[in-house]
């Protein structure tokens, strides 16, 4: 088991609700970002001198921008329908950490200064002064929201604490007062196009790389092409894929799956990065700016349609904002869906019958299947309503004999968050990020224990980077994580690929 310097949480059958226990994580905070990390995105480098009366600016501006934001402040009744419905209260009994409890810190500035019950009898209403601790606090509990939208599923109201928490993020960056690790990711991907600052040649080197290991593996020569212009498909995948496991194993499933199709395809050095960090801090303006890095990557390549990897919160921004940030796409061919997500791809082929799978392959796995929370509550795959919850899971079941789902309590839409989504994935909130993770850990623990599970599979890559870092701390093995299309990986037989008695005749001819 993982080593912490905090009380990690006992697993235990069922998830129960905790003890309310004030400021029980108000002590922690994320890295303040830096003067170049502000500037990268377009903010103040530092707090703002007249942060009082910016921070009230730009909350009337959010207001008057996003007419979501203020029927949000006004419709909540305290019902407390969400109380128990956020991981991270689940995990840590701080009741800040109630959906309720983080939008009230918001909720009770925003009555003090633009309600007029709230301007003359602000008791009466809970409404409250801004102050330099309502900053801190803002600082403090907003980056304790992964935005999963779980807590929205369950509102009677419909009231989303994630596009609360998005411009809370937002308000704080306009005064200076911005977190490192996102803005420091989006500084990023503007300067080099992906969220790792690999350059171009980087890149190549590690496909080139990819290419020997398929070829090793199958005695196929599988590319990994980049930057080809006339492909038939640009794909544009998390920069996790190009480096570590179990992302990269990922990667080759893509690869594998395009040879196997017949078709061009290619990556980008300039859009070399699906993930889209702009969603976390609330910034539409960081969003556009690098979904057009895909538009552009389209049009110089002359692609004919464009297919995400797997990668959660990509999706959803692709899914959900990509044809009003960065379209038209009418330059692509019409007979494709702008975007489509990998796994649409590989079911397609599937239901086709051009995939050639040996389950058994993966018969040293069982496996189960973590709906990834930007997927789940924020997209769709495929034409039919609830495509996002079984696509993944026919891909999967596709490619294993072995498969089991988790509690229903705890997948589809219903699904728990991994704990590190939303701008959370910094070792300086690992406190939350284990706490958090509580929720998930205790339904695949039950699910290892009652059906045999040895696996989870995901297509996300912060969930799978988060669940590597996880596991351990609850007793569980790094490696137990793994991607979706390492599965089909694992299973597909590609045409002219090499068997095992090929390799034995091989050795004996050697000899």
């Amino acid at each position: 088991m993982a080593k912490a310097d905090f009380e990690v949480p006992e697993l235990k059958k069922h998830i129960e609700v905790p003890r309310v226990e004030e400021g029980t994580m108000a002590h922690l905070s994320p890295y303040v970002a830096k003067p170049d990390h502000q500037n990268g995105v377009g903010y103040p480098e530092e707090l703002v001198e007249n942060w009082h009366e910016k921070t009230l600016q730009a909350m009337d501006d959010v207001r008057k921008k996003y007419r979501s934001f203020q029927v949000y402040l006004d419709a909540c009744v305290k019902c407390g329908s969400c109380t128990d419905k956020c991981h991270y209260f689940l995990g840590t009994g701080d009741p800040k950490n109630m959906p309720v409890g983080r939008q009230d810190l918001l909720r009770k500035v925003y009555r003090r200064y633009f309600t007029l019950p709230g301007k003359y009898f602000p008791k009466l209403v809970g409404a409250e002064d801004l102050t330099r601790e309502t900053l801190d606090d803002w600082y403090s509990y907003y980056h304790q929201c992964s935005q999963c939208r779980r807590c929205s599923v369950f509102c009677p109201y419909g009231i989303d604490t994630a596009e609360i928490s998005m411009a809370a993020r937002e308000i704080l960056d306009r005064v200076g007062y911005g977190q490192k690790y996102c803005n420091e990711i989006i500084a990023k991907v503007h300067k080099i196009g992906n969220n790792l600052g690999l350059p171009g040649p980087a890149l190549l080197d590690t496909l080139e790389g990819l290419e020997e290991d398929v070829f090793d593996e199958t005695g196929v020569e599988v590319k990994f092409p980049l930057d080809q212009e006339g492909a038939d498909i640009l794909l544009v995948t998390p920069s996790a894929d190009f480096f570590a496991e179990p992302h990269v194993d990922g990667l080759m499933g893509y690869g594998k799956v395009f040879h196997e199709a017949g078709v061009s395809w290619t990556l980008s050095t300039t859009a070399s990065e699906a993930a889209n960090f702009g969603m976390f801090i609330g910034s539409y303006e960081n969003m556009r700016r690098i979904s057009l890095r895909v538009r552009q990557a389209a049009k110089e390549l002359g692609v004919k349609r464009i297919v995400f990897g797997e990668c959660g919160h990509a999706w959803r921004v692709a899914y959900s904002f990509l044809n009003t940030l960065a379209g038209p796409f009418d330059f692509l061919d019409p007979k494709y869906p702008v975007p489509q997500h990998i796994c649409e791809f590989t079911y397609d082929l599937i239901r086709k019958g051009k995939l050639n799978l040996d389950k058994s392959a993966n018969d040293e796995m069982v496996l189960t299947f973590h709906d990834s929370c930007n997927v789940a509550r924020a997209s769709r795959m495929g034409d039919q309503p609830g495509g996002q919850f079984t696509i993944p899971r026919e891909v999967i079941k596709a490619s294993c004999n072995h498969y089991v789902d988790m509690h229903h309590d705890t997948i589809h839409e219903k699904t728990f968050c991994c704990g590190g989504g939303g701008g959370l994935l910094t070792d300086d909130l690992m406190e939350i990020r284990v706490k958090g993770a509580k929720p998930r850990m205790t339904a695949l623990q039950n699910v290892i224990q009652e059906n045999g599970v040895t696996h989870m599979a995901a297509i996300c890559a912060i969930c799978k980077s988060q669940f590597s870092k996880m596991l351990p701390f609850y007793g569980m093995e790094m490696d137990q994580i793994v991607s979706v299309h390492q599965l089909v990986s694992n299973a597909i037989i590609l045409t002219g690929q090499k068997t095992d008695e090929d390799a034995e005749e091989n050795a004996t001819e050697e000899a």
